[in-house]
């Protein structure tokens, strides 16, 4: 039977990465298949992982992977409120799709206020113009310390009065403990608004779990949906955290791709394509472990680009950059990666921290300027590397400005007609403002066969996002039960 829901279902979690994001975009994929108009919603994300929107914002990335799981182009409403972490203690605040302020966890709880008229305005919207809202929530609603002005959880589904499905996620241990004390922590009001569980993650014997499965039903009063297998290999974009699982290597002769897992990274999503490859060996290189010998370093995009550079001088990668490129190596700068490579960033008004200027590595001959306007846009083009002329589509999503003379030997022709990054003389070192420049098959096999890849293939990596977004939701039909499901939505 299709799956044909209408109304309003919020999904939320005992814990962060539960699999809120995945169950919303299977039941998004599924929904679509039911000839359903269906709509991802996500109140309030804190990630550094995003994407930019059809009508020219920012929203999380995995609301644009729900997007794409539910067939419609991603827009600011799918999620009205984005922080995106500065510090340990701050965040820039982004309302419908831009930049608001810079403000610390206890000025942005007093502004909760106004960014939930936000939240309910963008709601109403989608109510409005779509069969079905799956709304994701974020963390768990258990954190009782931020339970007042709460917008993300049970504030917002108190407020507009919607249904709730608690996920758990099994591998991690300790499931049954998660949901009944995840019930114990909420009011009498949230607890009635729980329709039931699902599990996550679950490996082994169902019926070795059936008798747990029964004494949870028993203690709570409420169903179990059902229970979802581990699925391996899956390709979707990630939230905001690394992959914890390793990359399966390559052949002996693949590329040795190095990326230094930066504190205040984004958009890492920029090398899902990379740890796919099978002629690619991929490894994020953590703090306090020395870079190893590699083929191409990436520099990665950063939230907050002078104290990454500083961590990378820190943690011995300007050496490690010097001697790779003696060696013959090949250096990638995406977005604030770019801006390291250059000779100076200059943040007069204090955009990512501290107002200043700090020396950049040196590498191209660009200087960048931060800026409090950010650039947000989807582009096309070609890159211009090796005499490839590869298409190419990607993203931007920076504050700074670029220029000097190292741009006039750019990275890609856009077809808006503006170019975009540089390629040194000797052509040992690439950069670019563009995410997402290894998902383009043709751009795939020509940025590794620059890189020394011979017979570079391409990658079709979002075929294989499509595929794992189907077999996830070809999963979840033969998992859940999907009439209890479709009856919750209110």
């Amino acid at each position: 039977m299709p799956f044909t829901p209408r109304g309003t279902l919020m999904i939320q979690g005992t814990t962060s990465d539960a699999g809120k994001s995945t169950l919303v975009a299977g039941l998004c994929r599924l929904a679509r298949r039911g000839g359903m108009r269906v709509a991802p919603f996500k109140p309030q994300n804190m990630a550094l992982n995003s994407a930019v929107t059809v009508d020219g914002g920012e929203i999380g990335r995995a609301q644009a992977l729900q997007a794409i799981a539910a067939g419609v182009p991603a827009r600011i409403d799918f999620n009205p409120v984005l922080l995106k972490p500065t510090s340990d203690r701050g965040a820039q605040v982004i309302i419908h799709g831009h930049a608001h302020a810079n403000l610390d966890a206890r000025a942005y709880h007093d502004y909760k206020r106004i960014a939930f008229d936000a939240v309910l305005a963008s709601y109403a919207r989608l109510q409005n113009e779509f069969d079905a809202v799956i709304v994701e929530g974020a963390g768990s609603p258990a954190e009782i310390n931020l339970r007042d002005g709460d917008i993300a959880n049970m504030g917002f589904a108190e407020r507009v009065d919607c249904p709730v499905v608690l996920v758990a996620d099994i591998d991690r241990g300790g499931v049954f403990a998660h949901l009944v004390g995840t019930l114990a922590c909420l009011s009498e009001s949230e607890r009635a608004r729980v329709r039931g569980f699902v599990i996550n993650r679950f490996r082994g014997d169902i019926g070795l779990l059936q008798p747990g499965l029964d004494w949870l039903t028993a203690q709570t009063g409420k169903p179990v949906f059902g229970v979802l297998p581990y699925l391996h290999g899956l390709t979707l974009d990630a939230e905001d955290m690394l992959p914890s699982q390793p990359h399966v290597r390559g052949a002996v002769s693949a590329l040795r791709v190095i990326v230094p897992a930066l504190p205040r990274i984004s958009n890492h999503t920029d090398f899902d394509a990379l740890r796919a490859h099978a002629q690619v060996d991929f490894s994020y290189v953590r703090a306090g472990i020395a870079p190893p010998a590699a083929d191409l370093i990436v520099l990665p995009g950063s939230k907050s680009v002078q104290r990454d550079l500083a961590w990378l001088r820190e943690n011995g990668w300007d050496r490690a950059i010097e001697r790779h490129l003696r060696y013959g190596g090949k250096v990638l700068g995406i977005c604030g990666g770019m801006q390291m490579l250059g000779r100076t960033i200059d943040d007069p008004d204090g955009v990512e921290g501290a107002a200043g200027c700090v020396n950049g590595l040196g590498l191209l001959d660009l200087f960048t300027v931060l800026t409090r306007q950010k650039q947000l846009e989807n582009v096309v083009g070609r890159l211009m590397v090796d005499g490839t002329h590869a298409s190419v589509r990607g993203y931007e999503i920076h504050m700074g400005r670029t220029h000097g003379p190292a741009l006039a030997r750019p990275l890609v022709a856009l077809d808006s007609g503006r170019c975009d990054g540089a390629i040194s003389d000797d052509g040992q070192i690439a950069a670019t403002y563009l995410h997402g420049v290894f998902d383009t098959p043709e751009a795939c096999a020509a940025l590794l066969a620059w890189a020394g890849v011979t017979g570079a293939e391409p990658l079709d990596y979002p075929a294989l996002r499509e595929a794992s977004l189907d077999r996830l939701a070809d999963s979840f039909a033969q998992s859940l039960d999907m009439d209890s499901l479709q009856t919750s939505f209110c």
